[in-house]
């Protein structure tokens, strides 16, 4: 009887200690993850800056404002030497960084949805935007009408860009002549900077959003040929070649096939 007693004693205070065990690594976990998120925070706080200046937090683009990291690109002038994209006119190649929910249209009250989500690739205007410094980086906060096209990855091939809403993208653009019908001969520094207003659709984007919500159906499909208001292009350069970014309404007409 006392030997049971003994056994039984023990066993319990065998259970006691486990009990004790678990509700001290429970405890501790918590106190742990209490810790990690004060330290994330802190360093959340102490992180985020916005043109020198700390602020409270990550930047929450509202509307249709869409926040970039402009990449850093390399390009080739007329002499094979490679620049920075710091010494053109201004990088308009980047990642979104946050993007707002979009803007209400402002007659339906429908929710017109931005086209693009945190991590995608986007090219935008050249001065389309306002340049900011956030946590000592070159960032842009745009509008999602300023997007001309945007993909997935690090470079723009002709599998993964994407036209956004209204945008066509013709091309490959034909090598201007630099001679006209009469014989007589142009220089080619002259035709250097004149962009083609005409040539074949390569990828149609989903069409202009409407204020019920819904995409108006594309008026030109891949394949077609067509021929856009003169100076109405963004050029754009995709796997070496040549690229026209033109909005739908831009289209004067469809010419016939070759």
């Amino acid at each position: 009887m006392a030997n049971s007693r003994s056994k039984y004693a023990a066993l319990c205070i065998a259970l006691a200690g486990i009990t004790s065990s678990s509700a001290f690594t429970s405890v501790h976990q918590k106190s742990s993850i209490r810790t990690a998120l004060s330290m994330s925070e802190e360093t959340l706080k102490r992180q985020c800056t916005l043109d020198g200046k700390k602020i409270r937090g990550p930047i929450t683009p509202l509307g249709n404002f869409v926040l970039v990291r402009t990449k850093d690109t390399l390009d080739a002038t007329d002499g094979g030497i490679l620049l920075p994209d710091q010494s053109k006119e201004r990088a308009t190649e980047g990642e979104v960084v946050a993007a707002g929910p979009g803007k209400l249209h402002p007659h339906t009250g429908v929710r017109v949805t931005n086209p693009v989500t945190a991590g995608d690739s986007v090219l935008f205007g050249k001065f389309d935007g306002h340049d900011m410094t956030y946590n000592d980086e070159g960032v842009a906060m745009i509008r999602d009408d300023d997007i001309l096209l945007h993909y997935k990855g690090v470079r723009m091939t002709m599998e993964n860009v994407n036209p956004c809403r209204d945008y066509i993208l013709v091309g490959p653009l034909e090598k201007q002549k630099t001679e006209t019908s009469s014989g007589i001969v142009v220089a080619e520094s002259v035709m250097k900077d004149y962009l083609p207003c005409e040539g074949k659709v390569a990828k149609v984007g989903v069409g202009r959003m409407t204020s019920t919500g819904e995409f108006s159906e594309s008026p030109v499909k891949v394949g077609d040929r067509v021929k856009f208001k003169d100076y109405a292009g963004n050029e754009v350069k995709i796997e070496g070649e040549n690229y026209s970014l033109v909005r739908m309404v831009d289209c004067l007409c469809a010419l016939a096939a070759e």
